[in-house]
């Protein structure tokens, strides 16, 4: 969830920016969203993205109410929460939040940017994270250790090196007294999720009485009391609503998260619209020092130099070089597309089923890395394991004549035969892997001594320092001051380096003291390559099984019976992680009882082992969980006494908070690659010792410690709005299933909130700096899934009248030499067909004029980058891809006047009311923009279009741009109307 930032992913529990190999095998997102990416491109959209204008300094938010201008409309709208809530408190790219007030405005400004561009119609499902299945636990545990070592490491070594610089003469700003944030508070049963939760009721509420574009919106709110992973609560809901004979089979799916999961997640449904939304991956942005809070180093390389002034006025000070991070969409309508091409079989002894198959590439996939299970030894997924296994597995169907999988139920007899088929390459693969990794270093150590031949022996620091040129640099040169005692120093320095007393780094002021503002002198000598961990399993020679279960299990290869047992659990695993993605959580209570993975060649014999488990088990409830989970330094989240258990020698649990703990390389070569060597916590050991100290739970405690369920919200325009108002006035203690005709189909049970958000009760704000919400309209009440029995069974498959999406691939998508050899660009809107904008020869001499044409490529190519002008708000002319040549935004400056075209803005008038079809435009302030040429979506005047939406006129203004295309048919808005807002 990246290079720089993967160790500290990983030391702020960041689930939603996992490690490229995280050390339980996670399939971190970028290994394998890069491997998805490169392999099929086109599943990428670049999303649009309307921004707020501004005017006199006053904010004008965006009309979400109008037609998306990604030109698809959703349905439904995801949020996976805790891919929110981690970024949103310890961001890595700026300052953090001063306060928890801070982190919730954070959230609600995050919130509000992904509805801006998603603008669902129907539904808004927000998750939380609740107590996870006792397999998860087990690596939130690993996550929650490392983080409370590594963060007490990291002040450690920051401390270090500040007294270093200040030792040395140099320069640091006053060290902040403050508490650090400790992000494993971000787990349910804490009093900031508790809080979190207060604060999204708010939040909705409010939304739901102020924003256009929530009027006819069902909202759910499921927060960390309701057990459950929040992205498989989400998958959960969807299962049970597909069941319903209500539910819309062309229902269009949004899910956003960055978790490689979702993928899988999303495929499993068999939802023929379904799209994920994710921030847009960029490795090694820029990141402040923790120590002078500025860019271009770490912690580690910072020498205490003066803050540089950015800009002429030090306008850019304290702002990342970088731009605000975009959004993208996954399509997995074209992944399927992909999918079938690749998977599709010639003359099987059965009928092809693309869906069966889809189910099997997403359990293959399991093999390469997941959550809940360390990967096989063999499987990598940059080493092509992914289609090493689909290579496989087109063998091995066409021989067992069937599919692995069906809804989520495994054949084992089928996937033996894959395993044994990977199991005899074992010894290659391993074989090219050392082979691979000696010829990197030896690339990397010739691109080293290149690097060094071809570089200066010095440097000059200072004011004669170099600096680079170029949009990156913000700060223009500084005029030289006192030339004569920098050269002086210069010299002293060069001087001094001569002699073997002094460090070849350290320069020198005029009276002989170390100044860090001097110039670096590189080292003579520069080792040629990097101490490489010790490896004592060293897979690559022959007797690598032998080693590796003496080393990692301490048993003897030959002990068939302790091997039959990994190969046991390590199977049962499979079975319920593939469960888990199709029919829910099986067990509660399973998890692989191991650090390690066995290899493919052990899964002998498998068909026979039991795939069963036991039923009726139950969550942990979350105090219980924070006693599994947490290390004894994040203890203050806990009751006293119950934290006393954690750090007392006499404690009978002692032995699962050990205050250090191994970390085992396993063959990678930093620790955040490794495997985290904890004992696992016995449940029986747990909840014995927590029986004595129940008692002293105070009544908060006791409800923080209770499990909850999901709530629902609507606004007063909602259908459902008079029908839950009535069972409130009722009073009724009964569930009351929900009228699907009121609500697009969505069915469960309803009962009454005791803490619920009602009309005409002030809601008030849990944040100081927003206000409370003294004329609500808004209700809420608690909202139960559709209930089966616990033998049922959901089916993968397409659900009877779900209409496929149109292709999207073209046959060129399948050729390798696809777009003439040029690097392959994402695409912009959802509409592959959409005309481009282009400029007049006018504005091409107004641009040549502007530019300097030592910039300028020869052609066309300086605009091949160029987005269609509709595409971006106030910035026409933003390339698509990093790294190009930025065109200046001319057009955006050209507005006559400065001022508004059209009526005044509402907020200069007196409120007015319209009603539907009555032809007059609504007066509202999101219908004010400001406008200008280079805006496509900025609209003042509607009338009829399609899917009721309106058209601008036909003027000179938007010759050679393209309007809404009708896009997806999209049912008809209830009587009420859709966009009313009375």
């Amino acid at each position: 969830r990246k290079s720089g930032c993967r160790r500290r992913c990983l030391a702020s529990n960041c689930n939603y920016a996992a490690a490229a190999v995280c050390p339980r095998g996670a399939m971190g997102v970028p290994a394998f969203f890069r491997w998805l990416s490169r392999k099929y491109p086109s599943i990428i959209v670049h999303s649009v993205e309307e921004k707020p204008k501004e005017c006199n300094g006053i904010k004008i938010p965006v009309d979400t109410s109008k037609p998306n201008p990604n030109e698809v409309e959703f349905d439904n709208l995801y949020l996976d929460m805790n891919g929110i809530i981690h970024p949103c408190t310890h961001p890595e790219d700026k300052a953090a939040p001063k306060n928890e007030d801070e982190m919730m405005v954070a959230i609600f400004e995050y919130i509000d940017r992904l509805f801006n561009i998603v603008r669902p119609r129907r539904l808004l499902y927000m998750a939380i994270d609740g107590v996870a299945p006792r397999a998860k636990m087990n690596q939130q545990r690993s996550r929650r250790f490392r983080a409370s070592k590594e963060g007490v490491e990291g002040a450690e070594e920051k401390q270090r090196i500040r007294q270093e610089i200040l030792t040395k003469g140099g320069f640091l700003p006053p060290e902040e007294v403050k508490e650090r944030f400790d992000s494993n508070c971000i787990t349910p049963g804490t009093e900031f999720m508790d809080n979190l939760a207060k604060c999204l009721r708010y939040y909705i509420a409010d939304r739901l009485n102020n924003d256009p574009g929530w009027k006819n919106l069902t909202v759910i709110l499921s927060d960390a009391s309701a057990p459950g992973e929040g992205e498989h609560k989400i998958m959960d809901y969807i299962r049970r609503q597909r069941a319903q004979p209500n539910h819309d089979p062309n229902t269009h799916h949004c899910l956003c998260g960055a978790d490689a999961d979702l993928i899988m997640l999303g495929l499993a449904t068999h939802e023929p619209n379904f799209t994920i939304i994710r921030e847009e991956f960029k490795p090694n942005k820029p990141k402040p020092c923790g120590l002078c809070n500025q860019f271009g180093h770490e912690v580690k390389d910072c020498q205490g130099l003066p803050r540089e002034k950015q800009g002429e006025h030090d306008q850019f000070a304290d702002c990342p070089p970088g731009s605000e991070q975009e959004f993208i969409f996954i399509r997995l309508s074209v992944l399927r597309e992909y999918l079938e091409k690749e998977l599709t079989m010639a003359s099987l002894p059965f009928t092809f089923d693309i869906e069966r198959s889809v189910d099997d590439w997403v359990f293959m996939c399991f093999f390469v890395g997941n959550d809940f299970l360390p990967h096989l030894p063999s499987l990598e997924i940059r080493e092509g394991a992914i289609d090493r296994l689909v290579g496989i597995y087109k063998n091995v169907v066409h021989k067992t004549g069937g599919y692995l999988t069906e809804s989520g139920y495994v054949n084992l007899q089928r996937v033996q035969m894959i395993m044994l088929a990977v199991g005899e390459v074992e010894d290659s693969i391993f074989k090219k892997r050392k082979d691979d990794e000696e010829n990197f270093r030896r690339r990397q150590k010739e691109k080293r001594k290149r690097m060094k031949r071809d570089q200066p022996s010095f440097i000059p620091g200072g004011q004669f320092s170099p600096q680079a040129l170029g949009r990156g640099n913000r700060s223009s040169p500084q005029a030289i001051s006192n030339p004569r005692q920098t050269a002086y120093e210069m010299r002293m320095q060069d001087k001094q380096n001569s002699t073997p007393s002094t460090s070849p780094n350290t320069s020198f002021t005029s009276d002989g003291t170390p100044s860090p503002a001097g110039g670096i002198k590189r080292k003579a000598e520069d080792s040629d390559s990097e101490p490489e961990p010790e490896d004592n399993i060293r897979l690559w020679e022959s007797g690598w099984k032998q080693r590796y279960y003496k080393n990692k299990f301490d048993v003897d290869v030959s002990d068939e019976k302790f091997r039959r047992k990994v190969v046991q659990s390590y199977v049962e695993g499979l079975c319920w992680v593939l469960r888990y993605y199709y029919q829910g959580c099986a067990s509660w209570k399973w998890y692989y009882p191991f650090h390690y993975a066995p290899f493919a060649s052990d899964f002998e014999g498998i068909a026979d082992l039991p795939s069963d488990f036991e039923k009726g088990t139950k969550p942990f409830r979350p105090l219980e969980q924070l006693m599994g989970v947490f290390p004894a330094a994040s203890g203050n989240f806990l009751p006293p006494t119950w934290r006393k258990l954690m750090t007392d020698p006499e404690s009978s649990i002692i032995d699962f908070y050990p205050e250090d703990f191994a970390i085992d390389l396993n063959g990678k070569k930093f620790a955040w690659q490794g495997v985290a060597l904890l004992p696992f916590v016995d449940e029986r050991r747990l909840r014995a010792a927590l029986e004595e100290v129940y008692p002293d739970l105070t009544p908060d405690e006791n409800r923080r410690n209770s499990l909850g369920g999901d709530i629902m919200f609507v606004g007063k325009h909602h259908l459902l709005c008079d029908f839950v108002l009535e069972l409130y006035k009722s009073s009724s203690t009964e569930p009351m299933d929900m009228p699907p005709e009121l609500c697009h189909g969505i069915q469960g049970k309803l009962t009454l909130n005791e803490n619920a958000v009602l009309p005409d009760e002030t809601v008030e704000s849990p944040v100081p700096l927003l206000r409370d919400l003294t004329q609500n309209s808004a209700i809420s009440i608690n909202f139960k899934d559709p209930q089966f029995q616990d033998d049922f069974v959901f089916k993968a498959v397409v659900l009877p009248g779900a209409k496929k999406p149109a292709p999207v691939l073209k046959p060129g998508d399948w050729e390798k030499t696809n777009n003439n050899g040029r690097p392959w660009r994402p695409q912009l809107g959802f509409n592959r067909d959409r005309r481009p904008a282009h400029l007049d020869q006018s504005a091409f001499r107004t641009l040549g004029h502007a530019m300097s044409r030592e910039r300028g490529q020869s052609g066309s190519g300086v605009y091949s980058n160029a987005a269609p002008l509709g595409a971006y708000q106030g910035n026409p002319y933003r390339p698509l891809l990093g790294g190009q040549p930025q065109i200046p935004k001319l057009l955006s400056n050209l507005r006559p006047q400065e001022s508004w075209r059209g009526p005044t803005p509402l907020f200069q008038q007196p409120p007015q009311r319209y009603e539907r079809n009555s032809g007059a435009a609504p007066l509202i302030s999101w219908n004010r923009m400001l406008q200008s040429q280079g805006a496509a979506f900025q609209q003042n005047q509607y009338q009829g279009g399609p899917m009721n939406y309106p058209h601008r006129p036909d003027d000179r203004m938007d010759r050679g741009r393209q309007g809404y295309g009708p896009g997806r048919p999209y049912p008809l808005p209830p009587p009420s109307g859709r966009y009313n807002w009375n």
